[in-house]
């Protein structure tokens, strides 16, 4: 049987068509479908994601979304990460990715609370209980508040004993994110604006009345990755070992499930969905800002058809992108705002006169969109490029 191997331009072209970038959608979710998941560890990613894809982009519309109308939730899933989905696809998540994040964040905090003296599986089992009670009770409630109600979240455990950067917090966020993992409480809106990473705490029958429906481990897993390769694909065994923070084994027993195609990418197996081998066309020229940490540019562990050698100018030393300036499915440059609010950009490579002068106007664009709102890169570092930008 002939395989058929996809080259980097095709790869180029459902990249840029499926991940609504040369076609805009209308609404965030929309945007989070497509994608599977936007990336959240940094709030203001998922506005910035969101924003580079809609046709209207609107602050507002997002946090409606998010925090109104509820069809968006926030939940620790692939690679131990923070992700926002579109609400019908939380179970599907929880099953694949956050049940096993649970388990091991459950191992860590008993073990801290352990070091400290202050109990057992049993001890932290009866303070989750009262916290999701006190939750309830209030609906909505920021850490603090919950502290106040619940007086054994201030006890306190200690971190990273013996390192610069040793701490002693209280236990009051451990506890939190693993009911969060655990899918039975979510992050609601945060304190201040869009950018802010102070959430608030909402049961999780906030967003799901029932709340989260159990799906089989591995059926779970088989749907997670068949959504990967209709946004992502083709991709390798490799790229989904990566991206879901699955182990080789279980993505291999996951593609078993699903009716999938092997392809040959650059020498080595890929796979796209059975019904989706044959070409697609060419969607048409396109530029676009990506924020840092967009799913576009952390999609992929195998990224040279995207990236080729600008690695190590647009990510950390963390492996976490910084922002970037797509043409055409390819990155070549980055971008960075500085101080005073002006959105600067550096390309790497030659574009053309007529897409670096679409890049120009997209960088003035996201400069009048943005304001008085200042970006600053929170759980990772500056790459690079950024640190030269703004320097």
């Amino acid at each position: 049987m002939t395989v058929r191997a996809i080259k980097a331009e095709e790869r180029r072209a459902r990249l840029g068509a499926r991940h609504l970038l040369a076609n805009p959608a209308d609404t965030a979710v929309d945007v989070a479908r497509a994608l599977v998941a936007l990336h959240g560890t940094d709030p203001a990613s998922v506005h910035l994601a969101a924003a580079a894809r809609m046709r209207v982009p609107d602050v507002g519309a997002v946090e409606r979304a998010l925090y109104d109308d509820r069809l968006l939730l926030r939940m620790l899933a692939m690679r131990r990460t923070v992700f926002t989905v579109p609400t019908e696809s939380a179970p599907v998540v929880q099953a694949a990715c956050s049940d096993d994040v649970a388990r091991r964040e459950r191992r860590k905090t008993l073990g801290f609370i352990g070091q400290a003296g202050l109990g057992d599986d049993a001890w932290l089992r009866e303070v989750e209980e009262a916290t999701v009670a006190a939750l309830r009770a209030r609906g909505e409630a920021f850490a603090a508040d919950l502290a106040d109600d619940v007086p054994r979240l201030k006890e306190r455990i200690l971190l990273s004993e013996g390192k610069a950067y040793e701490a002693r917090p209280t236990i009051a966020n451990r506890v939190l994110l693993v009911l969060a993992a655990e899918g039975r409480i979510v992050r609601g809106r945060p304190r201040g604006s869009w950018t802010s990473s102070q959430f608030s705490w909402s049961p999780i029958e906030g967003w799901l009345p029932d709340g989260l429906p159990r799906v089989p481990v591995e059926e779970a897993r088989a749907e997670l990755i068949r959504r990967w390769l209709g946004a992502y694909g083709p991709g390798t065994a490799t790229d989904l070992k990566w991206w879901t923070g699955l182990t080789l084994t279980q993505v291999r027993k996951a593609l078993e499930r699903i009716a999938v195609e092997r392809v040959e990418l650059d020498g080595e197996d890929g796979y796209v969905l059975a019904d989706d081998v044959e070409p697609v066309p060419d969607p048409g020229p396109w530029v676009a800002l990506l924020p840092a940490l967009d799913p576009t540019v952390m999609g992929w562990a195998g990224r040279g058809w995207y990236l080729g050698a600008h690695g190590p100018l647009l990510f950390d030393r963390n492996g976490n992108a910084g922002p970037t300036v797509w043409c055409d499915g390819r990155v070549v440059g980055g971008w960075a705002q500085r101080p005073d609010g002006e959105v600067v950009y550096r390309l790497l490579e030659d574009v053309g006169a007529e897409a670096a002068s679409a890049v120009a106007a997209e960088a003035a664009r996201l400069t009048s969109w943005l304001g008085a709102v200042r970006l600053a890169p929170r759980a990772r570092g500056r790459s690079r490029i950024e640190a030269e930008l703004v320097a």
